[in-house]
């Protein structure tokens, strides 16, 4: 198996520099992943009140929370995300508590105008689903 994302927080389009903004945070995200995009990009991850421009963005989410609130959140993320920087949302894996349903991601992603990507390992109890704005492909 390759590494995961969080060992190797590039995969996930981040670069040096780059200034994450992190929604809908609570105990139970891991915080390997959280500590290796800062190493990554030397900078501190900034949170759901963070106002100005950001560079990428991830958001945690788990089953049991509101779909169309994930849509709602997928949309206020990306209204802050500049020149259509990586956005990810990260879930428990499929068997973890809080999995979402296999197309949840997916029609909230659709309500939003994203696509979404198939998901991709990034820890042991956490998937990332990639989302970028229909008709807009990403340079990173």
């Amino acid at each position: 198996m390759n590494q995961t994302a969080s060992e190797k927080a590039e995969e996930f389009g981040f670069r040096t520099g780059d200034l994450v903004q992190e929604w809908l945070w609570d105990d139970d995200v891991d915080d390997t992943i959280r500590e290796n995009i800062e190493t990554l990009t030397g900078e501190e991850l900034v949170d759901e009140e963070y106002d100005s421009a950001v560079d990428g963005a991830i958001i945690w989410w788990r089953d049991g929370d509101d779909e169309d609130g994930l849509s709602d959140t997928i949309m206020d993320a990306y209204a802050v995300l500049g020149q259509d920087g990586p956005l990810w949302v990260l879930t428990p894996k499929p068997g973890r508590d809080g999995a979402p349903g296999a197309n949840t991601v997916q029609n909230a992603s659709k309500t939003a105008g994203m696509n979404a990507s198939t998901p991709l390992t990034v820890s042991d109890d956490w998937n990332g689903i990639r989302l970028r704005a229909f008709g807009k492909s990403s340079n990173r």
